[in-house]
């Protein structure tokens, strides 16, 4: 069973193969398999992919100052767009198919700012969630790790 944290949940479905490090791409292809092929469990705080980061210390992450309060507060939105809550068990596929109707929330506070936001660009389901966006006036995005 895959662990995942709230954010995890929604990013995921965007990796394209991109990482701070081989090891650490080699640990998300892992976690991606697993969390298609069996039942995922919800949690707070660092997860299966945390486990291969090289910003993961003392049970944290250490990214910058200030990273592991955003990533916590990230992880609430999450679950709270998605309806659930730590330590409930989920679908990949489910999950992925209620993005839609969340993904422009996520991506206005998220994704905008987001230093990653242009390995997820690579990604088409996120081009086709982007795409599919109507234009809205709402919060500016925050700058994440």
């Amino acid at each position: 069973m895959a662990k995942l944290r709230g954010h995890h949940l929604i990013c995921l479905h965007f990796f394209h193969g991109e990482g701070y490090d081989a090891g650490f791409v080699d640990n998300l292809r892992s976690v991606m398999e697993k969390a298609r092929a069996e039942e995922i469990r919800m949690c707070a705080g660092p997860d299966d992919v945390c486990a291969g980061c090289p910003h993961l210390r003392e049970e944290a992450c250490r990214y910058n100052e200030g990273a592991e309060e955003a990533v916590a507060e990230m992880d609430v939105t999450a679950l709270r767009l998605l309806g659930m809550s730590a330590g409930e068990g989920a679908d990949w596929g489910k999950i992925r198919k209620d993005l839609a109707p969340l993904f422009r929330e996520w991506y206005e506070v998220y994704c905008a700012r987001c230093t990653w936001r242009r390995a997820c660009e690579k990604d088409e389901f996120f081009r086709s969630l982007s795409k599919n966006m109507k234009p809205h006036h709402g919060r500016q995005g925050r700058k994440i790790g």
